[in-house]
């Protein structure tokens, strides 16, 4: 019978997506592996591999088509022996086989759309013939590894498997297809057109990234209990080691940054302060050991927040080297999900913007985020009494009540002081 190839969820937060481009035509041989399309998801460009072997029986959504939802079927492939005249009998079978169904077995087909490629949590990923050979069998695709892309079950994982339990309950399906949160909120679409109706705009689509970050920060911002914390830090001891270091890795063609030291003061408060560095996880919170740093990093159109992950671990070059790999792939969207997912801890700087000071929203389950200004000269006060110009930056760290108390955070944020006013001891 025919394959109905359906489209992807290549990230967690993708609902729907582009079909930039197929690589392959009607009539073209693919084996398990082979890269067929490039679909734009909410986050990035990525490559989409056959799971299965066959011919392209027929293509049903043309590349360049926008709003793709997943499980969409986007094409057809035929297996040996099959012909293109196969793939309307295939489309037309579902249609009776309710009639002589059982309960059980009626309620199976609206399982299938809950699932995608690969396997995540609850998330059973699967291709369409290992779904209707499991189906066939009895089999509960929860209970088999996947040996595909990205462990997704295969034709190869369900052939030989013996039937085993039931077939997974359907019960978790509304969840997986629980819709994000609201976007909506403020006025209907309808009563701010008419209210703009005589005033000269023009309507600016939402892409799969907007949405996201939409449904993303409202529900943080409504859901996640925050609250602020905030010093200032004096750079100049920072600038002048900075300068040094900088002449010494020049002839290794390496610059260091201001943003480079701050990555290295948090992931080593992290570990100074372990009881923040933690995340909400529903019903608990989960304690973290290595530093990994999320970095947000501005883009056409959003954002990305690449991870730096086992940053205390890292020299300041290595951070910088590889910050800079990940926020040129992210402004190409060329970042593969595991790059921009997890992390306990994020930091967004503003102050090349010249912005003095800024409260950052939590990027859920992260516990906190840092708000970084930008270093001025102010006069400050000196130990002994004596007014001083110094270069002064402005932070605010906005923090997860749930996860983190006052105190807590306030020792934390104090580390990172700390840190960035004495660097050479980072190195130590």
């Amino acid at each position: 019978m025919p394959i109905e190839l359906l489209m992807p969820a290549l990230s967690p937060t993708m609902e729907e997506g582009t079909l930039a481009k197929w690589l392959v035509k009607e009539g073209d041989t693919v084996a398990s592996g082979d890269v067929m399309a490039e679909i734009e998801t909410d986050k990035a460009t990525m490559e989409f591999e056959a799971v299965d072997e066959g011919v392209i029986g027929k293509i049903l959504v043309e590349e360049g088509s926008e709003g793709v939802k997943v499980n969409t079927p986007i094409a057809v492939i035929l297996e040996d022996g099959e012909s293109a005249d196969d793939i309307g009998a295939a489309s037309a079978a579902p249609a009776s086989a309710p009639v002589a169904a059982t309960p059980a077995a009626a309620e199976a087909p609206a399982a299938a759309p809950s699932a995608a490629p690969a396997k995540d949590g609850d998330r059973v990923f699967a291709s369409p013939l290992a779904r209707r050979i499991a189906k066939d069998k009895g089999l509960d695709l929860s209970q088999i590894k996947g040996t595909g892309p990205k462990g997704r079950i295969v034709k190869a994982d369900v052939e030989d498997a013996k039937p085993g339990a039931a077939p997974a309950p359907t019960a978790s399906a509304p969840a997986a297809a629980a819709a994000p949160a609201s976007m909506a909120a403020g006025p209907a679409t309808d009563v701010v057109l008419k209210t703009y109706a005589d005033r000269d705009f023009e309507e600016v689509s939402l892409d799969g990234m907007r949405k996201t970050i939409a449904a993303r920060l409202t529900e943080a911002k409504q859901s996640v209990p925050h609250f602020y914390l905030r010093r200032d830090i004096e750079l100049d001891a920072l600038l002048k080691f900075r300068s040094q270091l900088n002449k010494s890795l020049e002839p290794r063609g390496i610059k260091l940054s201001v943003n480079d030291f701050i990555i290295k003061a948090c992931a080593l408060a992290l570990q100074q302060v372990p009881d923040a560095n933690a995340v909400w996880a529903g019903d608990r919170m989960l304690s973290l050991k290595p530093s990994d740093v999320a970095v947000a990093v501005a883009i056409e159109g959003g954002l990305f927040t690449p991870v730096l992950k086992d940053a205390e671990m890292k020299s300041l070059s290595a951070l910088s080297a590889e910050m800079k790999d990940l926020a040129s792939r992210a402004r190409d969207r060329k970042l593969a999900p595991h790059e921009y997912q997890g992390g306990s801890f994020a930091i967004s700087n503003l102050g090349m913007f010249g912005i003095d000071n800024f409260d950052a929203i939590i990027n859920p389950p992260h516990a906190a985020i840092l708000a970084v200004g930008a270093g001025t000269k102010k006069p400050v006060v000196g130990e002994d009494g004596e007014v001083k110009v110094a270069t002064v930056m402005s932070t605010t760290l906005s923090v997860d009540h749930r996860v983190i108390d006052g105190a807590l955070g306030a020792n934390l944020l104090n580390a990172i002081k700390d840190n960035l006013e004495n660097p050479v001891m980072m190195l130590a």
